[in-house]
């Protein structure tokens, strides 16, 4: 049987009160994920399956302290994130949204034509993070003769891409900086004051992450003040909220968290996420776990 957690939170309280003992698995989003007070109201939990590959809403410590698996969907949303990220860095470089209203406003007839924008092929392209997504962007980039530098916790051995031990190293010698790391504690504001200041005027920033990995604060002012030259966002710290203040600006492409949001990609992703629960169910194993903490001592 599935039960569906209320949102009101008297009506959650009451449920978890009835069912809370009867659940054995959640099916969960990375918008939503299950967090320790949750967890604890559980008792009998054994798994939790994430529809999508981020999985930073979920308390992953606590689920690994209580012996609680997690899965997720990698693979199946990789080319359509990292197909995100390149339109984003296109539109954003380019600016054909802003280019696009200027038509539409009657603009190209009373002030003439569209100011230049900015090239992308052979850009100097640093990506933050060169797992799955972050990998199959580079090799999109590279088509365009983008010349890719990576940061990583650690080298990727085999790759003909350019290591940099830190995220303001990477940003000191690049174009655009694309920020394809995980969710967490662990990466948040990973792209900072420092990284923002590093890639300074001429540089351009592609979010298809977690609105966490970057200080929202830092890089809206960057923007405001013009020490930044654009940015492309599909992720937000407080979604669906976006600052006011880049809902005028010309130079920011913003769209409303759909990196994976096709109808080819979300089937797959469904179907992963229900071959998760249907293996949890009938072996106690997950298809697609992902990697867990060791369990505190």
């Amino acid at each position: 049987m599935a039960l569906v957690l209320p949102d009101d939170a008297a009506a959650r309280a009451a449920f978890l009160a009835d069912h809370g003992a009867e659940v054995t698995a959640v099916v969960t989003s990375g918008r939503t994920g299950v967090d320790r007070t949750l967890m604890a109201e559980l008792p009998n939990l054994g798994a939790v399956v994430n529809f999508g590959v981020g999985y930073d809403t979920t308390d992953i410590d606590a689920a690994a302290a209580r012996g609680v698996s997690v899965s997720n969907t990698p693979d199946v949303l990789t080319d359509c994130v990292a197909d995100t990220a390149v339109g984003l860095m296109i539109d954003t470089l380019r600016q054909f949204c802003a280019a696009d209203r200027y038509v539409r406003a009657g603009r190209w007839v009373s002030e003439g034509n569209y100011p230049l924008t900015r090239q992308v092929s052979n850009t100097r392209v640093g990506i933050i993070g060169l797992g799955r997504i972050g990998s199959a962007i580079a090799k999109r980039l590279t088509a365009f003769g983008c010349r890719i530098s990576y940061h990583n916790r650690r080298p990727v051995d085999g790759v003909p891409y350019t290591y940099a031990a830190s995220t303001v190293e990477l940003a000191r010698d690049i174009d655009v900086l694309v920020v394809a790391a995980a969710g967490g504690a662990g990466t948040r504001h990973l792209v900072d004051r420092e990284v923002i200041a590093a890639l300074g005027s001429d540089g351009y920033l592609v979010n298809i992450a977690r609105g966490s990995v970057v200080d929202e604060v830092a890089l809206v002012e960057a923007l405001a003040e013009g020490r930044l030259a654009g940015a492309g966002l599909d992720v937000f710290v407080d979604e669906p909220a976006v600052p006011e203040q880049l809902l005028t600006m010309d130079n920011v492409v913003l769209l409303p968290h759909v990196a994976s949001g096709t109808v080819q990609t979300r089937a797959a992703m469904e179907d992963l996420t229900l071959r998760n629960l249907d293996s949890f169910l009938a072996s106690g194993t997950l298809i697609t776990p992902v990697p867990m903490p060791a369990p505190a001592r």
